[in-house]
């Protein structure tokens, strides 16, 4: 069986890119809305739960260590808003803060944004010198490790062994596996497997592997939890 895997363009991409037939599954971590059928009439979504991930709010760890261990929700919304502008605001270092956001549609968006405004409207970016719009995980990293001051969000599996970044707990509580699995840690989400009708042939093949024992083994070694730690 021959596998390509494509990494980037998050799960509104991925969804798009299914519905066109340009692949065969799509990797997804929000579920399939209302809006996606109405913009893929044609297509007929099955979606497969493999397990489970969690969004951190990311910061470099010369921040975390000189006092930003932990963020409010509100403290969130000032930074990402534009309204914190420097980490002494919020126990931190001396230092510009510098956003990074993700596009509007991407998974972690959508969970950051439900985390912070709930029910309400998100308001646009703020001009900013210091704030940027990026796109896949491995851009957002990169940025992240290589901006002083930086703050973003980013799957915290992504993180996982990266010496630069630290992931902030939330309100006093961390993205531990257990709090993830519970629910308590606000920023968790499912991650999917999402095909265009019943999945056949090999890409039933492959997502019976990662449903396996086999296959759920590997999530957790890269910052995942697999179906059995969240119940499922």
């Amino acid at each position: 069986m021959n596998i390509t895997i494509a990494t980037q363009g998050g799960s509104a991409g991925g969804i798009s890119q299914l519905a066109a037939g340009q692949i065969d599954i799509a990797l997804s971590s929000k579920p399939i809305a209302e809006e996606d059928r109405t913009a893929h009439p044609k297509a007929d979504f099955v979606t497969t739960q493999i397990g489970s991930d969690a969004v951190g709010v990311i910061v470099t760890k010369p921040v975390a260590d000189a006092g930003v261990k932990n963020l409010t929700v509100d403290q969130v919304r000032g930074l990402f808003e534009g309204k914190i502008t420097n980490w002494a605001e919020v126990g931190g270092p001396k230092l510009d803060v510098f956003v990074y956001d993700k596009e509007p549609g991407r998974g972690t968006r959508e969970v950051l944004d439900k985390y912070v405004y709930g029910d309400e409207k998100v308001p646009p970016p703020p001009d900013s010198d210091n704030f940027a719009i990026v796109g896949g995980n491995l851009e957002t990293r990169n940025k992240l490790e290589s901006t002083p001051g930086a703050v973003g969000p980013l799957s915290t599996g992504f993180v996982e062994g990266r010496d630069k970044l630290a992931v902030v707990t939330l309100d006093g509580i961390e993205a531990s596996p257990e709090n993830i699995a519970s629910g308590k840690y606000p920023m968790n989400r499912p991650l999917y497997l999402i095909t265009d009708g019943e999945p056949e042939g090999d890409a039933k093949k492959f997502i019976d592997y990662l449903l396996s024992e086999k296959g759920q083994s590997l999530l957790e070694p890269h910052g995942y939890l697999s179906l059995k730690q969240i119940g499922k």
